[in-house]
């Protein structure tokens, strides 16, 4: 199911490079609007959206949008909760609780994003081959000065299963490989306190995390904590638009496919692949499908 997705988004990355779709304008009242969910990295997304789409402020559209994060924002569309959801990619859980509900799943990828690892700013480490990570996370690699760092032992920092970013980490960084077991003080509930942790200095710089380029670069940024090159090349939106960097990922809209051709939710995802649509998404600071 992950290939499949991938190969959907590498489709429609191609397909939106050539061809861009333009939409009517469309309105909304906030009470006819659909029931939307999603990921706590998609809050600014979905507020800029519906501040158009309804032609108000985002001061006036905010106290609306209610993100129930990545994994109950799923089991909502799943269970008719929701209508539509702004989330990164589905983990095997949800994916298997959307079979046995037997709801089928249309999956569209609208902003491209990056997979990023984080350090405190003065760990001497710049770049860590993609290897390099997935070997501290199964806990060959233990120290940094195995990687050219400092003679200090590892914090290798994660979150909880079908957080949004544990299910990135695992697909797109493990693969077949599965982390080594962490103490629990190592798995932290909020995306804020793995960053706040890696900030964190203790007398060394000892820890790694994980996240999403925008969370660290517009929702949380902490100037005690630096994203680290992968394979030598630099997260940035320029490298996340031609997909050089290493970890390319998306955030999507996801809905049930039973939805009309003409159904709001359509009209919705519709709009934000649109040039507008798409403009309005690098205002809001995500990265452009180019």
């Amino acid at each position: 199911m992950k290939k499949i997705i991938c190969v959907i988004l590498a489709l429609m990355l191609g397909a939106c490079s050539t061809k861009q779709v333009i939409v009517k304008p469309l309105y909304f009242t906030l009470e006819t609007l659909p029931i939307m969910d999603g990921s706590t990295v998609t809050i600014p997304l979905d507020e800029a959206l519906v501040a158009t789409l309804t032609e108000k402020t985002i001061e006036e559209v905010r106290p609306y949008i209610l993100h129930s994060k990545t994994h109950q924002a799923y089991m909502n569309l799943i269970e008719g909760k929701a209508q539509l959801i702004f989330v990164t990619s589905p983990s095997e859980e949800e994916i298997q609780a959307a079979k046995t509900a037997k709801v089928d799943l249309e999956i569209i990828p609208i902003t491209a994003e990056a997979f990023v690892f984080l350090v405190n700013k003065d760990n001497p480490i710049e770049s860590l081959t993609l290897e390099q990570v997935r070997k501290i996370y199964t806990g060959e690699i233990s120290n940094w000065k195995e990687v050219g760092g400092d003679d200090v032992s590892i914090r290798a920092l994660q979150r909880p299963v079908n957080s949004g970013s544990q299910t990135g980490f695992l697909d797109l960084v493990m693969g077949d490989l599965s982390p080594m077991e962490a103490p629990q003080s190592w798995i932290l509930d909020y995306m804020e306190g793995l960053i706040a942790s890696v900030a964190q200095y203790d007398n060394a710089p000892d820890a790694i995390g994980y996240s999403f380029y925008y969370y660290v670069t517009d929702m949380e940024y902490n100037p005690n904590v630096k994203i680290i090159k992968i394979n030598g090349i630099e997260a940035n939106s320029a490298n996340v638009t031609k997909a050089s960097y290493p970890i390319c990922t998306a955030y999507y809209a996801v809905f049930r496919k039973t939805e009309t051709v003409d159904s709001p939710v359509r009209k919705i995802v519709d709009y934000i692949l649109s040039e507008q649509g798409q403009q309005l998404m690098e205002n809001a600071g995500y990265v452009k499908i180019k």
